[in-house]
């Protein structure tokens, strides 16, 4: 991905670097090669010289570019179950995927870790962005998702003869499980994502506190997946499956919805962490009537919002990581709203802003991998910032609104927000 040349600065505005500092009043970040040079108080900025481009953050926040953990570019406006997996060939998918990616940028997302892929639209919808032929996140990519046979992604019934290759690898027996991640390993992801657990969009078979994979299964696709350098995810919602799943090795967690004692203690032990993925179970819940989702369907989200916000809680008071994003795509929870996340977790949950933002920013980053070049404004790291006109810190829903963005740059080139338009910056 192109990086600028020369330096930029980028200034009058309170300074959020991610790292949990407090916020500091008059800050300024220095870019220069499209790296941080400098950032912290603006009287401590080095001079620059007459005629260095400027970004006037006009009093509002300089923070760093967002990242959105669970990322599903390939989902489009999913009202059913059917609609992941046989609505759209994968021509058009590719197309929706670019769309989505483009859509994120300019929401202030300059980084994400896909969450789960059509047929394998992310390894491609990567290496598009990371050449400039498409503007998107930073992107760390998964592909196609492994469940056991009859579990929650088995939904097409047999009479149908749609085995869903484009979605879901369905496995049988550990040895079935080493293949389906040999197939991921061939076709290029960095993340393999499975589904250790049920959801309360399968109430009668395989609902939040069901299993639809076995440890045995599951042990086979860390060993095999690590032993080729990929990470492993997992949609974990029961106890048991969350267990299993640290037991077993994995990465990340996805939901960690029911957390009891001993899985908080597994999961401190291996400083695992995870994306609770919450808003999806409210607007499930606000939004789900009005697509005719049942009844029993909505009683679950409700226990999993607040099954899960309490888990959040109790990881963020223990110490653990969380990171923020979740299935966003469906029609009732589409793209472009990312950011209700954040105000979910502040209003809902009881997170302060700031405690918020390092979950949506360095915490985002080092779930990717790329905690040492993204994810907080500090020297020598990718100037990767997103410059909103106003205090996010004092109302963090700021953040679902483009129009209040000024800058979102990665590589110190603005790629969104008003600045992005052909209008020349400011000078020195």
């Amino acid at each position: 991905m192109q990086i600028a040349s020369g330096e930029t600065l980028v200034c009058n505005g309170q300074l959020v670097d991610g790292t949990g500092s407090p916020a500091v009043p008059d800050g300024a970040v220095l870019v220069r090669e499209g790296r941080i040079a400098y950032a912290g108080p603006a009287v401590g900025c080095p001079a620059v010289a007459p005629g260095t481009p400027v970004v006037n953050a006009h009093g509002g926040t300089i923070l760093p570019g967002l990242v959105e953990a669970h990322f599903h570019p390939t989902y489009f406006n999913v009202a059913a179950l059917e609609d992941l997996d046989i609505k759209y060939p994968v021509e058009y998918v590719a197309l929706l995927a670019a769309a989505n990616a483009k859509l994120a940028l300019e929401c202030g997302y300059t980084a994400a870790r896909s969450g789960g892929s059509l047929f394998n639209c992310d390894v491609w919808l990567k290496r598009a962005i990371e050449e400039d032929l498409v503007p998107g996140p930073r992107l760390a990519a998964s592909g196609r998702e492994i469940c056991g046979v009859g579990g929650l992604m088995d939904w097409n019934p047999d009479f149908r003869r749609i085995g869903m290759e484009g979605l879901v690898l369905l496995v049988n027996g550990p040895v079935e499980a080493r293949a389906a991640v040999r197939k991921l390993v061939k076709d290029g992801v960095e993340w393999v994502k499975t589904y250790p657990t049920g959801d309360a969009a399968a109430p009668d078979t395989n609902d939040h506190h069901t299993l639809c994979m076995t440890f045995e299964e599951m042990h086979a696709v860390v060993q095999t997946a690590h032993n080729h350098r990929l990470k492993v995810t997992g949609h974990c919602r029961a106890t048991e499956g969350i267990k299993n799943a640290l037991r077993a090795g994995y990465d990340t967690l996805e939901h960690g919805t029911f957390v009891d004692d001993e899985a908080l203690e597994l999961l401190l032990e291996g400083n695992t962490p995870v994306v609770p993925a919450l808003q999806f179970e409210l607007a499930s819940i606000e939004h789900g009537p009005a697509f005719g989702m049942p009844q029993a369907v909505i009683d679950g989200h409700q226990e999993t919002l607040e099954g899960g916000a309490a888990s959040a809680r109790r990881i963020l008071k223990a110490g653990g990581r969380l990171g923020m994003g979740g299935d966003y795509g469906f029609a009732w929870n589409p793209h472009g709203t990312y950011a209700k996340e954040l105000t979910f977790f502040v209003r809902y949950v009881g997170f302060s802003p700031l405690e918020t933002l390092v979950c949506a920013t360095r915490t985002g980053a080092e779930i990717l991998g790329r905690g040492h070049e993204i994810g907080t404004l500090e020297p020598g790291k990718l100037a990767d910032l997103l410059v909103v006109d106003g205090d996010v810190l004092a109302d963090i829903a700021l953040l679902e609104d483009r129009t209040r963005f000024l800058a979102v740059m990665q590589g110190g080139i603005v790629k969104a927000g008003h600045l992005a338009r052909p209008a020349p910056l400011g000078v020195v």
